[in-house]
This record gives structure tokens, sequence and C-alpha cells, in this order.
């Protein structure tokens, strides 16, 4: 079964941080049209710094996960924080103890962040938040999985099924949030948390995609 070494995958946090570097300024555009604005500035704020904090350091998979998660809870703060700071600390426990990262244990990574989200959140499939981009994608990889597909075939659905569900916002109305005060006017604009969730799940998976090779 095709799998990567925990301790040799800091690179997947690094392409997480690039990521959000390079497309901050898209996430503030598509924040500004029915949100404040500054979706982009804090995301790249936040990931920023874990940057710093990662300088010079040697460090797996699960503890880059690990401070990036704790540098959104604790330093960017709004909404935003504290969903990708529980997201990504459950990501690194789901992880943490597992030399080889495979198949199943991205899975159970995946599944903890949707269960963490949602404990915090309490917003479903269909009220216009990352959740329509992260459960969509965490169903379809565990579907792909059950159908006997290899790690990066199931992970190739997990991006698809992430997209369509990023896509799928931009005909919601929103019902959490700032947004949801707009009501049929946040309608026909794509949700930023579901954008910036589905720029970093698409990376996550092809990040590990060339680790597996």
């Amino acid at each position: 079964m095709a799998s990567f070494k925990n301790s040799e995958a800091g690179s997947i946090v690094l392409d997480l941080i690039k990521t959000i570097q390079t497309n901050k300024d898209f996430l503030s555009e598509v924040d500004g049209k029915i949100g404040d604005g500054d979706h982009g500035i804090n995301m790249n704020k936040g990931f920023t710094m874990t940057e710093d904090k990662l300088k010079g350091k040697t460090y797996s998979m699960s503890e880059g996960l690990s401070i990036l998660g704790a540098t959104l809870l604790e330093d960017i703060g709004g909404s935003m924080g504290p969903l990708y700071g529980v997201l990504f600390d459950e990501m690194s426990m789901a992880s943490e103890e597992h030399a080889d990262v495979d198949a199943e244990v991205f899975k159970a990574m995946v599944e903890g962040a949707v269960a963490g989200v949602q404990d915090i959140g309490n917003a479903q499939v269909g009220d216009k938040t990352l959740l329509d981009t992260l459960i969509p994608a965490s169903e379809a990889y565990a579907k792909a999985l059950e159908a006997g597909k290899d790690f990066s075939a199931a992970l190739d659905d997990f991006k698809a099924a992430a997209k369509a569900g990023w896509q799928s916002t931009e005909n919601m109305v929103a019902k959490i949030g700032r947004a949801s005060r707009l009501g049929e006017r946040s309608r026909g604009v794509l949700d930023a948390g579901a954008t910036s969730c589905y720029l970093m799940m698409n990376s996550l998976a092809e990040s590990i995609q060339k680790l597996i090779g």
C-alpha cells in the first residue's frame, strides 16, 4: 500500500503556506463581495507567521500541522481562525502517532477535520461554508477507498469533490455568519471559506500525490 514518511513530509505544510500566500488577494476579492474583504489578509497573516515559526527547524507533517493549527487558533482571530485552527489540529492529532501515512491515516485526518469543524461551527452542507468543500471531499474519498481505489486515485476523487463542493456555494444562500444577513443577496457569489478550503485541500492532496509517486 502506498504511503509516505510522516517525518519527511514537512513540505506538505510549506506547500499549504505557499498556496495561501499566492492566493491571498483572490481570497480577499471573493470575501469582499459578501463579507469583510479581509479573508485573504487574515489567512496570509496566520500562514506567514507559521512559516516564520518553522524556519530553520526540522519537523514532521504532523508537527507542522500542529504549529499551523495553533497559530491560526491563537493569532488570527475572526471566525476562520478557530475553524481552521481546529481543522489542522485535528489532522495533526489523527496522524501524529503514525510513522507512515497511508490512505487510511489520511481518511482519519480528514474525518477528524470535519468532526472538529462541525463541533465548533454547527454548520451543515448547504449552509454556504467551508464544509460545503470539506464534507463532499471527505465522503468522496471514503467511497473511493471502499470501491478499492488506491491512495492516489482516491485523492483524485477527493480533489474533484472538493472543487465541485466549492463551486456549488455560488448558488447557495448563506445561512451562517455575517453573509447570512444578506439573505438572497448572498446568492451568486462563491463563499470565501469554501474557496480557501478548496485551495488548501487541493494543495494537500497534490503534495501527498507527489510524495507517494
